[in-house]
């Protein structure tokens, strides 16, 4: 079992910035990869931003070059830059991690971008 708790989201304007946080506890070593979905309202969930267990990163194309994914030293810990924030980010975005037998899921955090 892998439990994850995310924080940092909350309510900027538009050109902001927010930093999203991600811990992981319980069966780490079976983390191959963790990251970040978003889900809009009437929307499917959809990927954000991932980082495999060898730092290798792969962003959706809507936030390439505005969004950076990164991890702490101790490797269970996941973040998401996310700088000049457009109104169509708002979503909830929820962290990730991918073991070979099933995805684990945080709770989600709200991001609210106004115009």
């Amino acid at each position: 079992q892998v439990q994850l708790v995310e924080s940092g989201g909350g309510s900027v304007q538009a050109g902001g910035s927010l930093r999203l946080s991600c811990a992981a506890s319980g069966s780490i070593s079976n983390i191959n990869a963790m990251g970040w979905y978003c889900q809009a309202p009437g929307k499917q969930r959809e990927l954000v931003a991932r980082i495999s267990q060898y730092g290798s990163t792969n962003y959706a194309d809507s936030v390439k070059g505005r969004f950076t994914i990164s991890r702490g030293n101790a490797k269970n810990t996941v973040y998401l830059q996310m700088n000049s924030l457009k109104p169509e980010d708002t979503a909830v975005y929820y962290c990730y991690a991918a073991t070979i037998l099933r995805p684990y899921w945080g709770q989600g955090t709200q991001v609210t971008v106004s115009s």
